[in-house]
C-alpha cells in the first residue's frame, strides 16, 4: 500500500461519504483491491479514523447486514450441528434493494473490479463458519450447501447424497425385492410415510433402506438394482449387487461391517463410493430352476435342452423380436416323470419364467421339449457384473 494510493482512496471515500453513509465493511470492500488489503473491515476502520468520521447508525448499502453477520452465523451453526461434513458452500438470497444500492454506488463513483455485496456476504459468513466448524469451503463438490434467504429470513441446509455399493443375499422365501410406494404421496414423501416415500420396510428394499436410515440418518433412498428376483426366490452365494443413493444423510463417514445380518437377508461388503454406474448394467447369473411339465418326460429327452447353449435367446416386445441374449452353461437333473432341476448360466435380462413357459421368448424350454413347462421357483446362486 503506497502513500499516494492511500491518499487517493481517502479522497474518493470522502466524496462517497458526503452523499451516503457506509459501514466500515462496505468502505473497505470498495477500496481493498486497489490497496492490496485482505481485511475489508480493518481497512474501513482505518479510513474512517483518518477522515474522523463516526460509524453511521445504518449503512446505505447493506442496512447493517455486514455488522449482523454473527447473528446469521449462530443460526447456521444451529441447523448444521446434526450433520457430519468436512466441506461446505454458502449461498445467499439478498433483497433486491440491497443489490440495487450496491450497483448504484459502484456505478456512480466508477468503482470497477470490486467484489459485489452478495459475494462478500457469502465470503464473510463462510470464513467465520469454517473457523467455527473446522471445515473448508468447496466450490465444486461440497458435503453440504447452506443457503440463507435474507428476504424471508429462512435458513436451509442441503447435504450431498451418500452413494453406496454392496450385495445382498436372501435366505428366506416370501420376501419381495422392491417395496411399494406410499399410497398417499406415490413415493414423493409425506407425513404419512415419514417422508420416506415407501409403504413399509418388509421387502429387500425396505430392509436395506431402513438400515441405512438408522445408520446414516437419511430421509429417502433410491436403489439401482442389478437384475431382479421373485418373492419366492432365494439369492445365495456372494449375493446380488446393488447401488444406493441416500438422500439427506446426517452422517457420511461410518465404519460398516463386511456382513450385516437383517431379518431374512444379509448385506455384504457395503461401502461408500464416488459414483453410481449407469442404469443399464450388464451381468451374468447362475440360476437353479425347479420345473414341472404337463406331460411325462422320457429320460433321454432332457438332453435336448443343451441346444439352448448354441442359440441366442430372443424376446418379443411391442410385437417385434429383439434383445437377443445368450445362455452359457446348462446342467440337468431329472427328479420325476414330470419334473426336473436345471442349473443355467445366462445373460441378465432374460425373464426366467418366460424362458420356461415360452411366452414371448424363443427358443424356450417348452418349445424345445415340445412339452408345456412351468417354473415352480428359481434361486440365484451367482451374479456377476460384466461391464
Amino acid at each position: 500500500m503506497t502513500k499516494e494510493k492511500l491518499v487517493q482512496v481517502i479522497e474518493d471515500t470522502r466524496k462517497i461519504l458526503q452523499e451516503h453513509h457506509l459501514c466500515d465493511h462496505c468502505i473497505g470492500r470498495m477500496f481493498a483491491k486497489r490497496l492490496g488489503v485482505l481485511s475489508y473491515n480493518k481497512l474501513g476502520i482505518k479510513i474512517r479514523y483518518i477522515l474522523k468520521q463516526k460509524n453511521p447508525k445504518s449503512c446505505y448499502i447493506c442496512k447493517n447486514l455486514m455488522s449482523d453477520i454473527d447473528i446469521h452465523l449462530r443460526k447456521m451453526l444451529e441447523i448444521s450441528k446434526e450433520y457430519e461434513f468436512s466441506t461446505f458452500l454458502v449461498g445467499a438470497i439478498l433483497k433486491p434493494s440491497i443489490l440495487d444500492r450496491d450497483d448504484i454506488i459502484r456505478s456512480k463513483f466508477k468503482l470497477r473490479g470490486i467484489a459485489g455485496i452478495k459475494s462478500e456476504v457469502t465470503r464473510e459468513i463462510g470464513k467465520r463458519f469454517g473457523r467455527k466448524t473446522r471445515t473448508k469451503v468447496d466450490y465444486n463438490n461440497p458435503d453440504v450447501v447452506l443457503t440463507i434467504d435474507f428476504k424471508k429470513e429462512l435458513y436451509e441446509i442441503k447435504p450431498k447424497a451418500v452413494l453406496l455399493q454392496g450385495r445382498y443375499t436372501k435366505n428366506a422365501r416370501g420376501i419381495p425385492q422392491k417395496q411399494k410406494s406410499c399410497g398417499q404421496c406415490e413415493g414423493k414423501g409425506c407425513f404419512h410415510c415419514d417422508f420416506h416415500g415407501i409403504s413399509d420396510f418388509n421387502s429387500v428394499e425396505g430392509k436395506i433402506v431402513k438400515f441405512l436410515f438408522d445408520k446414516f440418518g437419511g430421509r429417502q433412498a433410491k436403489i439401482t438394482w442389478v437384475g431382479s428376483e421373485d418373492e419366492s426366490s432365494l439369492v445365495l452365494g456372494k449375493g446380488r449387487p446393488f447401488f444406493v443413493k441416500l438422500i439427506n444423510p446426517h452422517k457420511r463417514n461410518l465404519t460398516l461391517s463386511r456382513k450385516i445380518s437383517l431379518d431374512g437377508i444379509s448385506i455384504l461388503n457395503l461401502r461408500v463410493i464416488s459414483k453410481i454406474p449407469s442404469d443399464h448394467l450388464k451381468f451374468r447369473a447362475q440360476v437353479v430352476l425347479e420345473v414341472e411339465t404337463e406331460n411325462e418326460l422320457e429320460p433321454y429327452v432332457l438332453k435336448a435342452l443343451h441346444y439352448l447353449k448354441e442359440q441366442s435367446i430372443s424376446l418379443r416386445e411391442n410385437h417385434s423380436w429383439k434383445n437377443k441374449k445368450r445362455i452359457y452353461g446348462i446342467k440337468l437333473k431329472r427328479k420325476s416323470d414330470k419334473s426336473f432341476t436345471i442349473l443355467v448360466e445366462l445373460d441378465g435380462g432374460i425373464p426366467i419364467k418366460r424362458l420356461v413357459n415360452g411366452q414371448d421368448v424363443e427358443p424356450s424350454l417348452s418349445s424345445i421339449l415340445e412339452n408345456q413347462c412351468k417354473c415352480k421357483f428359481f434361486d440365484f446362486h451367482k451374479i456377476a457384473l460384466t461391464n
